[in-house]
């Protein structure tokens, strides 16, 4: 039995430690991730708590891998995992059996996962972890009481200051598609020879208390006896592969698209990306404002990108002294484009070749 606790605490430890710190390079992105859990399972309360969670749940991945290797307290660590991989194992398992979520986020943006991988991965998970817990009293610390203290402050401390560091800057590994080096216009088309997914909406009424699935051909709407309740799309046919960006459609706020204006674009673009112009980041104004002058002499071009509504970009170009023009985004594609509020982007006729938090802009 020994052999294999000794296999199973180095798989668990090693996978939760890999998994902390993919995750520890972009809390932003996890929280978003999380996001979308409390969206679809109705605990919309718990949305301004995301980062919070997201950086706890990093932090005590790491902790609790260098603890499970060293065989640190494994009373307490063997059942906090425990409950852990219970909650992960929950969360895949409904990602994948209510189809309402595509990606767990497991792994972050740099490892993508489908929901039956990481359900199964959680699978395997949690048997190893029972195991150890069962176990956990066999299990004896590597280290002596004072380099073992001085280890596990360290993988404490490790992963507050990484994701203090990321979210004070940007990811130090950029996984996403519009990282520097990428053409937006090249990554908005499918790799050659894929096909899309097929999805089929289905209506769902509702009769004498029992509801029913119809398609769009057949749905009773001459039946007065039939109540609406919803409506979902059922994939159909699973596609071999998707474009990497799928939603980089920016308009005027007269609905105009714009996209040719920014990315056929001969100078230089800077797209000043502020996904809620309330809650904007400080300390950026000067350089911002620069790059203005620099647009207003003709030598590049800037626009605003941002999910806000009209009303509130002209306060917010009001009290930062911003003049040049702001277009609309999803604000999911903002999230996606950079992990910052505000960020900044350079295109060189669509290609990426900078990306800045706003406490970095040059």
């Amino acid at each position: 039995m020994k052999p294999i606790l000794i296999l199973f605490r180095i798989l668990v430890g090693v996978l939760f430690i890999f998994s902390g710190l993919i995750k520890a390079n972009d809390p932003l992105g996890l929280s978003y991730k999380m996001d979308e859990f409390f969206e679809v399972l109705n605990l919309h309360f718990l949305v301004p708590f995301s980062l919070a969670f997201s950086l706890m749940m990093n932090a005590f991945e790491i902790i609790a891998g260098i603890a499970v290797l060293l065989g640190y307290r494994m009373r307490i660590f063997s059942f906090l995992l425990l409950l852990l991989i219970i909650f992960f194992t929950f969360l895949t398992g409904f990602a994948l059996f209510s189809g309402l979520i595509r990606e767990c986020g497991c792994f972050g943006d740099c490892i993508k996962l489908t929901a039956e991988q990481s359900f199964w991965k959680d699978i395997i998970l949690l048997v190893m972890i029972v195991v150890i817990f069962i176990y956990r009293n066999r299990i004896q610390p590597l280290l002596a009481k004072k380099p073992m203290a001085a280890v596990m402050i360290l993988a404490v401390l490790f992963p507050v200051i990484l994701q203090w560091y990321t979210l004070s800057h940007l990811p130090i590994v950029d996984c996403l598609p519009y990282k520097t080096g990428n053409n937006i216009v090249e990554k908005m088309k499918p790799p050659p020879g894929s096909r899309p997914d097929v999805y089929k909406t289905v209506l769902i009424y509702e009769k004498d208390g029992k509801q029913q699935e119809f398609s769009e051909e057949n749905y009773p709407w001459q039946d007065s006896t039939w109540k609406y309740v919803d409506r979902k799309d059922k994939l159909i046919v699973k596609g071999n592969a998707m474009p990497e960006i799928k939603d980089f459609i920016l308009t005027d706020y007269d609905n105009n698209n714009q996209n040719n204006a920014v990315l056929k674009e001969n100078l230089p673009v800077y797209l000043f990306m502020v996904l809620d112009v309330n809650k904007a980041g400080e300390g950026w104004d000067k350089k911002i404002q620069a790059l203005q002058q620099q647009f207003k002499e003709g030598k590049l071009v800037i626009f605003g990108i941002t999910s806000s509504n009209k009303a509130a970009v002209e306060a917010f170009k009001a009290k930062h002294g911003l003049d040049f023009q702001f277009l609309q985004m999803d604000g999911v594609a903002i999230k996606t484009a950079v992990r910052a509020n505000p960020g900044l982007i350079l295109l060189d006729k669509a290609t990426i070749k900078g990306k800045w938090h706003y406490n970095d802009i040059p």
